[in-house]
């Protein structure tokens, strides 16, 4: 380990499969997106890698298309359900809400770094009541912009003047983990979300957890953020 010494100010962290599982309002407004575009629905356990990467992603591989008209007629279609319904299809993981009032309490500032688009991400964190312990919700425009998480943590660290070694970007994907790495945080991937158990091995993290508990312990003992007794 390198980061023994560090003493820890920020904490990025995913929002799907890390804080809050979504996949019940994601695979059914993909489901209504198919059934509209004429598509079989592939099924939930085929769904679950796109549990997580960017929307005209997902679409672009389902569709087998480049065609950015083709992906955003499906992207407009997706939303006609997830705005209304599919975005309230979500609970927290057992143990987060206790895990972010802990962390506020000992004056980290927490912000959500995610791939879904920024509005959406604002609507969750309130409908959960996530915003009052979070410092910032990040997430990219609704037409796509900054999509790419690498590029995401390197205009959060720079815009807001934070330490990249002072700063654990906390995911459940390897694109969270070799996000991070490439801004130079610290790194803790969790295994309770939607990436598998090998991808989070494969990345390398500093950590890894399999529960919000244990991230809570984790950065207790191993990176200054220290309990009170």
């Amino acid at each position: 380990m390198t980061t023994n010494n560090n003493h820890l100010q920020n904490i990025f962290f995913d929002l799907d499969g890390t804080l809050v599982d979504t996949k019940l309002g994601v695979f059914r407004s993909y489901e209504y997106a198919c059934e509209k575009l004429g598509l079989v629905y592939p099924g939930d356990d085929t769904m679950l890698q796109f549990l997580g990467p960017p929307l005209r992603y997902a679409f672009s591989t389902i569709l087998k298309t480049k065609d950015n008209a083709v992906i955003e007629n499906a992207v407009t279609i997706y939303r006609e359900r997830y705005t209304t319904t599919g975005i309230f299809e979500c609970v927290p993981y057992p143990g987060i809400p206790e895990l972010l009032v802990e962390l506020y309490q000992h004056h980290l500032h927490l912000f959500v770094v995610t791939t879904k688009a920024k509005p959406y991400a604002d609507t969750i964190a309130q409908y959960l009541g996530f915003n009052k312990w979070l410092t910032d919700v990040y997430g990219p425009g609704m037409n796509g912009d900054m999509d790419d998480k690498t590029v995401m943590i390197r205009h959060i660290l720079s815009t807001r003047n934070l330490i990249a070694r002072e700063t654990v970007m906390i995911g459940d994907r390897e694109r969270d983990i070799h996000a991070g790495k490439a801004n130079n945080t610290i790194t803790m991937g969790v295994t309770y979300g939607y990436g598998s158990i090998d991808e989070i091995n494969t990345t390398k993290p500093d950590y890894i957890c399999r529960s919000p508990v244990e991230i809570g312990e984790t950065l207790s003992k191993s990176i200054e953020f220290k309990r009170d007794n």
